[in-house]
Parts: structure tokens; sequence; C-alpha cells
């Protein structure tokens, strides 16, 4: 019958879950943001929090994330523990100075004197038609600015042990929803991101990579839907007698580099994976973080399964083909065990 404790969850049921249950030990804690009261949210992380919580702590807001993410900033700096909305991390422009300029400077800025324990939760990635100004993952966009954490959950256990942790961080932490991840089957579902989720509260820290998969032939190291490519692509090198070890960094900032480095003084090789944009990226700062710290224990050159410096087509055949997907991940190891 399975364990009573634990159930499958997909990864907005987790999310949702564990805002819940913070909310009711914690009555600083309340949401805020587009479509989140009735809707339940467009991916469904808040679906059921308004019914259960009323309208002063599930508040819906108008489409002017400038005023809303300042607004929650400026609440956390008063002692409260706000959970924004900013629905496509693609908005960030129009509020980019609440988020860099208070949120996470204030802390630094005021000698530790005043802290902002604000989670901002924001869905990225493509691959579903939604072009130029809805897909973008931006990961390393928000990783750049000191002050924030930015974290990814690939799974249902790991969102609600994530999100957890991040409402009782007393610093900024940036939440990002995989769209493919969520649970929703139009956005691309992956069905392995729904698995056993325990019932009462836990956590994981938000810094800490997790091995997946142990292997001692090559490293791959993704976040979000990049870690089933990997696993995908590891699965397949396995029939061809190659043992891939698939690092989950989780943690985009602060990173994991000693989980990872040690992995890579295991085998050897790297292969890093992600959906942003290839330049100035996550994946650019994980190879360059095991070249500075353990250059003699690489066979090959690390390579980078990454999307290109453009724009989101909208066309399905150009996006997909823009994509990282397990066929290339594959075609890289193979390349470097060659």
């Amino acid at each position: 019958m399975g364990n009573p404790e634990s159930r499958k969850l997909n990864m907005a049921r987790a999310i949702s879950e564990a805002i819940a249950q913070e909310m009711r030990i914690d009555e600083s804690v309340f949401c805020m943001g587009e479509d989140i009261r009735y809707v339940g949210g467009i991916w469904g992380h808040t679906a059921g929090l308004h019914e259960e919580f009323g309208d002063s702590r599930v508040i819906d807001t108008p489409i002017s994330e400038t005023a809303f993410i300042g607004a929650g900033a400026g609440a956390a700096m008063a002692g409260m523990r706000p959970i924004v909305e900013l629905m496509f991390a693609d908005f960030f422009g129009v509020c980019m100075n609440s988020i860099y300029s208070a949120a996470a400077k204030t802390h630094f800025m005021s000698g530790g004197q005043v802290s902002v324990p604000m989670v901002i939760n924001t869905a990225v990635g493509g691959g579903y038609g939604d072009a130029a100004q809805h897909s973008q993952c931006l990961y390393s966009t928000f990783a750049h600015m000191p002050g924030l954490k930015v974290v990814m959950p690939s799974n249902a256990y790991d969102a609600k042990g994530l999100m957890t942790a991040a409402i009782r961080d007393d610093n900024p932490v940036v939440f990002m929803l995989h769209k493919n991840l969520l649970g929703v089957p139009f956005l691309g579902d992956e069905r392995r991101a729904t698995n056993s989720v325990p019932r009462d509260q836990y956590t994981i820290p938000l810094e800490t990579a997790s091995i997946v998969r142990e292997g001692n032939d090559i490293t791959f190291v993704s976040i979000g839907v990049g870690v089933y490519h990997c696993l995908t692509a590891a699965d397949q090198l396995a029939a061809e007698g190659v043992n891939a070890e698939v690092i989950d960094a989780i943690s985009i900032a602060p990173l994991d580099r000693e989980r990872i480095a040690k992995s890579v003084k295991k085998t050897g090789h790297l292969v890093v994976v992600e959906d942003d944009y290839r330049s100035y990226g996550f994946a650019s700062e994980v190879v360059a973080s095991v070249t500075e710290s353990c250059h003699s224990d690489l066979k090959r050159a690390p390579l980078r399964i990454t999307y290109p410096d453009v724009s989101v087509p909208f066309s399905p055949p150009l996006e997909d083909y823009c994509l990282p997907n397990p066929e290339k991940v594959k075609a890289a190891a193979s390349a470097l065990l060659l």
C-alpha cells in the first residue's frame, strides 16, 4: 500500500503544500502576485491557498510588477516573509531595481541590520511555442547579483523542501519553476518530476547539489529539465558500457563547486547542460570552476550543451532545434570519450 506518510505529488502541488504549511505556523508569511488567488497561479502552485487563508494573506495584484515586487521587498524589510510571484522570469526588466537595488543589497548596505526574507517565484523555460518574451531561463542573470540566492528544483520532493527552506531563509531567494516540470501537460509534462513527497515539513539546503546517478566514466551537471536529458543520455550510454554520473546542481547561486569538482576528479570528463543562453552562463561558470580547481584531473576539455545566443523563436521546429536534448548530451559524451 506504500508509505502512508508520503504520496506522489507533482511539483506544483508540492510547492503549494510547502507554502500552506509555512503559512499555518508563521503569520508573517503571505503571498502576492498575478492570478494567484482564485486561479491558484497559472501553473497551479498556489492552488487552495486563498480558500484557507483568505484575502489578506493571498493577494491578487494588478499587472504591475514594479509595484508589487517593490511592495514585497518593503514588507520583508518590515518583518514579513512575502512570497511574490514574478509570473515569467522574462518580466524581470520592469522590476529589476526592486530586486537588485532593494532586495539584494539592503542587508549589505545596512551593515547586517536589515534582512530581506523574500521569496520571488518565477517561471522559466520554453519548448511549448511561447516565443521570445515568455520562454527564457535567465538563470545567470539573477545568479550574477550578490545578495540573491537562486535555486531551481527538478522534482516534487526537492521542490517542497527547497520552498520551505527558502521561506525560512533571511535572504532574498529567487525560486525558479521550470514549466516543463510543474505537471501541466501542455507545457511538456516530465513525469519523472512527480515523485514521493512526505506529508510532514522538511527542508533541503539551498546551497547543496545532489548526485542523482552515480558513475565513474563521465560527469554530467545540469539543472531543472536538463537533469532528465542527462539521465536519459546516461541510460543510453549504460547500454554501451559507459557509466555516467549525473549531478543536479539545484542551487545556481551559491553553486556547490566542491561536489562538482569531486565528481570530475573521479571521472576526468565533464559535460554541462542548461537551457539558458550559452555566453556568460551557468554552464560557463561550472566549466570555469572545474578548470580552476581540478585542471590536472581533466582528461579532455569540458563541453557545454546550452541554448544558443539567439532569441527564442516562435516556430516549434526552430525552437526544438535550439533546445538541449538527450541526443545532444549523448553525442557530447561520446565525443569526449573517443
